[in-house]
Formats: structure tokens, C-alpha cells, sequence
């Protein structure tokens, strides 16, 4: 068996293939196009046959055309997390940094884990992450609009400042409209500019949250059902998840979510843990709102919540454990939906 790793940039990409003992067999730069990734296919079946393994470093920006043209070639694909090839070039005995020691490095630590995830065709969730990215961008924009509209009314009278968050309501903003539309001066003028923008934004985001909810609802109904989970955290969930299939168990995917705890004991201190500042951020976050969410309201996640307390855990312990478990329901709901859209012939979310 031979294992290709690559090292993936912008304009090329390297790739180090290495035998069952590690040893550096062969290595190819490519650039970054189709063709390329062709041309890397074409070396690897003449050089290595048929059993090869490609070792992705998981940088999904610069990773995902590679990875499409190699599984649609029947090729398998791992992802390899750049820690792990971090470590493995930093315990490697050659020095310095480049494209084929990354490689080297990338394939290394994938024949060290056996049990990375595997890559698969996830258009679906590929689909909701854009969507969701694209709004929140929007969103960001907006804020930063915003913030300079406030400046100028400020400037113009500081009474015209409107509440906080109001200023994506057609309401507030029609008041303000009119209001500034007597005024004269360079400051009402930028105004009233700032104005249409956040109008036209603040419509692309409505118009990109209501396709998110129905995409939403269509794919995954079920994580709607989940007390505290909207269509804009369902979609944040399956965006970031990029396919439950790829992760064996439930332990793995919450390590992946990073609210898997991290044990941190010797002796008499058994059964310390420390907060997971690892894993993808985006779900923790996702996670967390949720949680945030079931504690406020009545309901199973508001009784878990207090049991944790009553046992002794802190606030900040007890919501850990909260989101911990909350992994754990979503990962089976996800695994569920899969199942049964495999089974009724719909495009899979995996």
C-alpha cells in the first residue's frame, strides 16, 4: 500500500508518496486546476497501481476541488488535520519547512492514525455551509454600515440614535428615512447613503435566511425538532458536520465539535477535566447556542443542566456537559436523517 500526501496552496499542489515503513517513494507538484489534479492521478496509478491512498491536509478552502476531482476518479481520500502534521513535522529528524517536507509530513501522520476520516461526495451540506457563510458575511457588513450610520447621527443630533438591533426593521429604518430627509449637510447626505445600503443587506440576509430554512427543512426536519435548534443553527450544524458518515462513533464527532472534554488528572485528582479548546469552532458555537437556549426554557436540557449543578458542577462545568451531551442527540439525529434520505432515494446530507 502507498499513501500520497499533499501539501495544497493556492496555485499548486504537492504531493509525497511514501510506502508502509514511511519511506519517501516518490513526490509531484502539480498546479491547482482539474488538469493538474489529473496529471497527479495519471503518476500515481502508473508509478503505485491501484492501491493508493490520498492524504489530504483538511484545508477545506483550498482542499475541496482537489478532493471532488480525486473521489470522483474513484480515488480514496483521508483528511488529515494540519495538528497532526504539524506534530509529525516537528518530531520528523529532517529540518525546516517546505512543500515536500509538508507532504511527507501530511502522509506520515496518516499512516500513524488509522482511523481518520474519510472523504465523501457531501454536496448537500457543501450547499448550506455556502449559503450560511455568504449570509453571515452579509450580516457582518451590515453591522459595519451600521456602525458608521450611527457616527453621522450622532454627529447630526445625538437623540436620532435609534435602539440597539432595530435598524433591521423596516419601521425604524422608514422613521429614519424621513427624518433625514429635511436635513441638509455632507452628514445627512452619508446618512441617507448608509441608509440604502443597510435597506439593500438587510434584504439579501432575509432573502438567504428564508432559502436556508426551507433547504433546512426539506434536508434535515429533524434537528428542527431539537428544542433550541433554528434553521440558521440546523444549517450551521450540517455545514460543519460536512457529512456524519465520515465519523465512526459519537465520541469522535464531539471531538470533532470540541466539547469533548480533555482529562487532566494524576493521582488523587482522578477524574479532572479541562475545557476542549480544540475542534471546529463554528459547531461548538452552534452547539453552544443551543444549550444556551434549553437552559432558559423548561425541558430536558434545562433538567440535566440543574442535575449537574446539584451534583456539584460549577455553571461553566454543568453547560460543558450540557453541550457534551447535546454532540451526542445531534450526532444521532444526523445519523438517523442520513439512514432514512439513503433509504427513500433523496440526495444524502453525507
Amino acid at each position: 500500500m502507498v499513501v500520497v500526501g499533499s501539501d495544497v496552496h493556492k496555485r499548486t499542489h504537492t504531493f509525497v508518496a511514501v510506502d508502509e515503513a514511511g519511506r519517501k517513494v516518490g513526490e509531484k507538484t502539480v498546479k491547482a486546476v482539474p488538469k493538474g489534479h489529473d496529471k497527479a492521478i495519471c503518476w500515481a496509478r502508473e508509478q503505485f497501481g491501484d492501491d493508493v491512498t490520498w492524504a489530504i491536509e483538511d484545508c477545506r478552502h483550498l482542499s475541496a476541488r482537489l478532493e471532488l476531482d480525486l473521489l470522483d476518479a474513484g480515488e480514496r481520500v483521508v483528511r488529515v488535520p494540519p495538528k497532526l502534521m504539524a506534530e509529525q513535522r516537528r518530531t520528523a529528524r529532517t529540518r525546516g519547512k517546505s512543500d515536500p517536507i509538508d507532504a511527507l509530513a501530511v502522509a506520515r501522520a496518516a499512516l500513524r492514525e488509522p482511523d481518520l476520516p474519510v472523504a465523501t461526495h457531501d454536496e448537500a451540506s457543501r450547499e448550506l455551509k455556502l449559503l450560511v457563510d455568504h449570509r453571515e458575511d452579509l450580516v457582518g457588513q451590515r453591522t459595519a454600515v451600521i456602525n458608521r450610520f450611527r457616527w453621522h447621527l450622532h454627529r447630526i443630533d445625538p437623540t436620532l440614535d435609534p435602539t440597539p438591533r432595530s435598524l433591521d426593521r423596516a419601521k425604524t429604518r422608514a422613521h429614519l428615512r424621513g427624518v433625514l430627509a429635511d436635513l441638509s449637510g455632507i452628514d445627512a447626505r452619508l446618512a441617507r447613503e448608509l441608509l440604502e445600503d443597510i435597506e439593500a443587506l438587510t434584504v439579501r440576509a432575509n432573502a438567504l435566511e428564508k432559502e436556508i430554512a426551507v433547504l433546512v427543512a426539506d434536508r434535515v426536519p429533524a434537528l428542527l425538532d431539537l428544542p433550541g435548534c433554528g434553521p440558521l443553527t440546523a444549517a450551521k450544524i450540517v455545514g460543519e458536520t460536512a457529512g456524519v458518515d465520515r465519523f465512526a462513533t459519537e465520541a469522535k464527532y464531539a471531538m470533532h465539535a470540541g466539547v469533548a472534554p480533555i482529562p487532566v488528572w494524576s493521582g488523587r485528582t482522578h477524574g479532572r477535566v479541562r475545557v476542549n479548546k480544540s475542534g471546529n469552532r463554528q459547531l461548538n458555537a452552534a452547539l453552544h447556542r443551543i444549550a444556551v437556549t434549553q437552559i432558559r426554557h423548561d425541558g430536558p436540557g434545562r433538567a440535566y443542566y440543574r442535575k449537574r449543578l446539584d451534583a456539584g458542577d460549577s455553571k461553566t462545568e454543568a453547560l460543558r456537559a450540557l453541550k457534551r451531551r447535546l454532540a451526542r442527540v445531534v450526532f444521532q439525529t444526523l445519523k438517523n436523517n442520513s439512514s432514512t434520505t439513503s433509504a427513500t432515494g433523496l440526495a444524502a446530507a453525507a
